[in-house]
């Protein structure tokens, strides 16, 4: 499924992945393959993990990052040295708890609606 919008929660051990539109939602879930061990105050990224979430965001044009911890961000640091479609279609890094998929789509609708208000206001660029 195309679609113009996802969001992706995630932490060290998988991420959810829901594409959506106004009629559709599509679920993925991602999982790591290793077990990771904090290193020095952090947990070190998963390559494999990383390459199959962004596999999966392909064709999306607008993604927001969310999750608990780290990996968000360590998912966008690395998308931008290894997946530049993916590093330009995130339009945001924002935290939250574990929410199911239902309050996700909800969250990232209602981010993605001020989100493309602001985009064609051209007084908000």
């Amino acid at each position: 499924m195309t679609t113009f919008h996802a969001v992706v929660w995630m932490d060290h051990s998988q991420a959810h992945v829901l594409m959506f539109d106004k009629e559709h939602i599509e679920a993925q879930r991602v999982k790591a393959r290793q077990q990771h061990t904090p290193k020095h105050g952090h947990v070190g990224a998963d390559k494999d993990f990383f390459k199959a979430i962004a596999a999966s965001l392909d064709g999306v044009s607008e993604v927001l990052l969310t999750g608990p911890a780290s990996a968000k961000i360590e998912f966008r640091d690395w998308c931008k040295h290894n997946a530049h479609v993916v590093d330009k279609a995130v339009v945001d890094v924002v935290n939250s708890d574990h929410p199911s998929d239902a309050q996700l789509v909800a969250m990232a609708r209602q981010y993605f609606l001020k989100f493309d208000q602001k985009a064609a206001d051209p007084t908000q660029r």
